[in-house]
């Protein structure tokens, strides 16, 4: 393995441990908090974020599990590539309510993961030339 390619897979692990850290802690506090509480911080409906809880929290464990216990690596940039969909989905629902500055984080967060999904595709993917 060159130094290059030793980097980047340095720095991918980096991000996804981040990105399921955070993960991890957004979906966690979902699946924690009482409907009722929950119903009172989004206009969507609780059972919603509950849903989104249990897939933030299951993409978390997805970014992470596969390459830490060597199995199905393949599926990695899946999970990395559905947190990206539930990133459009809260920069939309920010940009909508609350305006585009407070979007930005999400959308940092979605581009991580975007980057996670495509430098883990590349290196888990092998197609026949």
């Amino acid at each position: 393995m060159s130094t290059t390619t030793r980097r980047a897979n340095a720095t991918l692990w980096i991000v996804q441990s981040l990105l399921a850290a955070l993960f991890l802690y957004a979906g966690g506090f979902k699946l924690v908090t009482p409907l009722a509480a929950l119903a009172k911080l989004s206009p969507f409906p609780a059972l919603f974020l509950r849903f989104v809880g249990i897939c933030e929290v299951a993409g978390a464990l997805g970014l992470i599990l596969p390459g830490l216990l060597g199995i199905k690596r393949g599926l990695t940039p899946l999970a990395a590539t559905g947190l990206v969909g539930i990133m459009v989905g809260a920069v939309t629902a920010t940009i909508a309510s609350l305006g585009v500055l407070p979007a930005i984080f999400p959308f940092a967060v979605g581009s991580l993961a975007a980057a996670v999904a495509r430098g883990r595709w590349s290196r888990t993917v092998r197609l026949p030339n």
